[in-house]
């Protein structure tokens, strides 16, 4: 097994830190890092949802996915500025949307909504695997800011597990978790895998980007990614102070 760049083995992902209640001024957030990559999710809790599901006792989670325009080596134009959102930040956003929603139970959120918000400050592969990591984190806090507001009822149970992400690649032919831009880059093999805390699959997103893959190399990589989710799901609970 070979050493990687930032001496990692194929098997380690990059120190992960969570950073809870980054923002005073949202109901939940948390800055988190994968290594050099740095997201900061924020989570807006609102009583009500949107006027098409009104009445029906089901509340309603989604999200946004933006970079900084400093947030990769060449400064990016905004796209407010360009006057239309990208295709990939239009997929990033609703992939994430998808994966929280996974975990939650609408009717036990009552009718209300939640938008997370997840912005890169520093991207050096993975941005969108840490934005679902660290999204999850800021939706606890702000369900329990409306629980403790009284728009969630005391008894009630919205969240039905607990929701992480990471990627795994296949690079030189050899399988690796977690890659970084150079890694991810150079993959012949790039694939997020997106799992709840106990263990079932959200979203497998596999791309052969060079070499087709096997099926063992792909039950490889589906391990790799469990195990490296396993890992961040402790890290979620410590910060969240489950652990």
């Amino acid at each position: 097994m070979s050493t990687r760049i930032d001496g990692r083995s194929a098997t380690d992902h990059r120190p992960v830190s969570i950073e809870r209640g980054w923002s005073t001024q949202a109901e939940g957030s948390a800055l988190i890092s994968f290594g050099n990559t740095k997201v900061l999710c924020t989570a807006s809790f609102t009583n009500g949802v949107p006027r098409w599901m009104a009445g029906k006792g089901s509340g309603w989670v989604t999200a946004e996915y933006s970079m900084l325009p400093r947030s990769t080596n060449e400064r990016m134009q905004r796209e407010s500025i360009k006057g239309k959102v990208g295709g990939r930040t239009h997929e990033i956003s609703r992939l994430i949307g998808r994966s929280l929603r996974a975990v939650v139970d609408m009717k036990g959120l009552g009718e209300n909504t939640l938008v997370l918000d997840c912005d890169v400050l520093q991207a050096d592969g993975g941005t969108r695997t840490a934005s679902i990591t660290g999204a999850y984190v800021a939706m606890v806090d702000a369900i329990e800011w409306g629980r403790d507001k009284g728009f969630i009822a005391k008894k009630a149970t919205p969240l039905t597990d607990s929701v992480q992400a990471i990627s795994v690649g296949i690079v030189k032919g050899e399988p690796m978790l977690d890659l970084a831009y150079t890694e991810d880059s150079a993959a012949d093999t790039d694939m997020n895998i997106v799992t709840t805390g106990s263990g079932k699959f959200i979203e497998v997103q596999g791309t052969a980007e060079h070499a087709p893959f096997d099926r063992a190399e792909l039950d490889t990589l589906l391990d790799l990614g469990l195990a490296g989710n396993r890992s961040l799901a402790a890290v979620q609970r410590d910060a969240l102070g489950l652990a």
